[in-house]
């Protein structure tokens, strides 16, 4: 019998099809009434759309989310949402969004409510990074835990086949870390497994067929899952390796993820047998870390870190970072191994 610590996160999620319909009795339940809708650039018509859909309700919109959440965006969105007596937050898309929700949370602790459009899971976490000067750091607070999570299948729909993809790469990894994490307790290890099993049977079949409704249903249901992993335990090296490479290079989050995980399981498999035989089990697979590459490849996705945009020459100074204050991991974090590690990842070799 293993000891073990969980901490129940507050919180109110609403999953199915059309719940974004309900948007306004949610923020009515909140006692508010003046709600700044968040979204990126690309996505400012659909905000638009939303806040004249709420009507009184809606304060304004602010659509320059980007990714990794750069401290400059946040401050300029603080003050919009001061100018305009926004009484709320309603973030509408993927991670760029739902992490500046949380950085206007962290500073005016306006509560949030969170329709995710990707698969990227934080919206079920008390975690913030932000980026400043090309260093992203990270925090665990409650201030920035979303009240609210609307999923609606919905809105998946029409998600690009890559962005999915690399979206729920990126939500396996969650569900991967949280299997080996320091903090790991038996019921997040379920819903770990279960994460998994559902994105082994929903990301092929949504490259298969963009618009079926139930595998859109079984990868959101999966993020969900792996969102709640995030939230409940802390993460280790594959975390730490993209929070560097992000941060630093400012290269895509979820690609970056997509294309790091085969090669972080594949780092600390000697030290967690039970828990690669789980993850090759769910993906049916004899080698967790090469099977997951395959799939990877299987799906259309990148595989190597020079195809998103990272110089060779900025490998040493990601090494550099990611053995400073490195997150707790199963195996410990050495530069030489970790140097290989992302030599592999950047050109695209097998883990």
């Amino acid at each position: 019998m293993n000891s073990f610590t969980y901490d129940a996160l507050p919180g109110r999620v609403l999953f199915g099809a059309g719940t974004r319909e309900r948007l306004a009795d949610e923020i009515k339940r909140l006692n508010c009434a003046h709600a700044l809708i968040l979204a990126t650039p690309r996505h400012e018509t659909a905000a638009n759309e939303l806040a004249r859909r709420l009507g009184p309700l809606a304060a304004g919109v602010f659509a320059e989310a980007v990714m990794h959440t750069p401290v400059p965006v946040s401050e300029r969105a603080v003050k919009v949402a001061q100018s305009l007596r926004a009484d709320c937050i309603v973030a509408v898309g993927g991670g760029s969004t739902t992490g500046l929700g949380k950085a206007i949370a962290l500073r005016t602790d306006l509560p949030q409510i969170v329709i995710p459009t990707t698969y990227a899971g934080s919206e079920m976490t008390p975690i913030l990074g932000e980026t400043a000067d090309g260093v992203k750091t990270t925090q665990r607070t409650l201030k920035v835990l979303p009240e609210v999570v609307l999923y609606d299948v919905e809105l998946t729909l029409a998600l690009p086949v890559a962005v999915s993809v690399t979206s729920g790469l990126n939500a396996v990894a969650h569900a991967v870390e949280a299997l080996y994490a320091k903090e790991r307790n038996p019921l997040v290890s379920l819903i770990a497994e279960e994460s998994l099993r559902a994105f082994a049977r929903s990301l092929a079949a949504i490259v298969a067929n963009p618009k079926d409704v139930n595998a859109r249903g079984a990868a959101l249901y999966g993020a969900w899952l792996a969102g709640t992993c995030l939230g409940a335990v802390g993460m280790a090296l594959h975390h730490k390796l993209c929070h560097v490479l992000g941060g630093t290079f400012d290269l895509p989050h979820a690609e970056t993820h997509a294309i790091i995980l085969p090669h972080a399981i594949a780092y600390n498999a000697p030290l967690e047998p039970v828990v690669m035989r789980k993850i090759a089990e769910a993906f049916g697979t004899e080698d967790p870390a090469v099977g997951l590459y395959d799939l990877t490849g299987r799906l259309g996705a990148k595989r190597s870190l020079k195809e998103v945009g990272m110089p060779e020459a900025g490998i040493e100074r990601a090494v550099m970072l990611a053995t400073q204050n490195p997150y707790w991991n199963p195996r410990k974090i050495e530069p030489g191994p970790i140097r290989e590690l992302l030599r592999r990842a950047w050109s695209g070799d097998p883990p």
